[in-house]
């Protein structure tokens, strides 16, 4: 039993992945464009207008598993500041204070952070492009060094 779970630990990790930034976009969405039952925010607003735009962006490359890391980290930074300076004054506990959210998205795409994108993901997607785009030039460099009667310097190759 635990052998199958653990085979299918990166497609659940990528479906958690596609949830998370799906939520993620969709407050910037509401936020942004006063949608969902959102009153929309200025333009330029601070804080809340530029949360709004991090959300939307970051959400979304992680919805796609797109720079999955490094959006899910600013993504998590700015649900911890938007928490400690929105919520936090108002009272102690999440619960309390209206910060339940803030809380859940800041450890979700902390988690992300250090788990990666999972099976399903863009990243995976171009690295798996990219390496098999590299063994093929180099596969194909050597294929024509074996064939050229010069070295690999461009020199003719001397006879032993």
């Amino acid at each position: 039993m635990s052998d199958r779970l653990d085979r299918g630990r990166p497609y659940a990790l990528g479906a958690f992945r596609a949830v998370v930034g799906l939520l993620f976009t969709c407050h910037g969405v509401a936020s942004l464009f006063g949608v969902l039952d959102t009153a929309e925010l200025p333009a330029g607003r601070w804080p809340g207008w530029y949360a709004a735009l991090i959300q939307l962006a970051c959400g979304a490359l992680v919805l796609l598993g797109l720079a999955t890391r490094p959006a899910a980290l600013l993504g998590s930074g700015s649900m911890a500041f938007a928490y400690f300076d929105v919520h936090q004054h108002r009272a102690l506990l999440p619960i309390e204070n209206g910060g339940e959210a803030a809380v859940f998205f800041c450890w979700t795409l902390l988690l992300i952070v250090f788990c990666g994108p999972g099976a399903p993901a863009l990243d995976r997607l171009l690295a798996d492009r990219r390496a098999a785009a590299r063994a093929a030039r180099e596969e194909r460099e050597a294929r024509e060094s074996q064939e050229s009667p010069e070295g690999g310097d461009g020199r003719l190759a001397m006879p032993a």
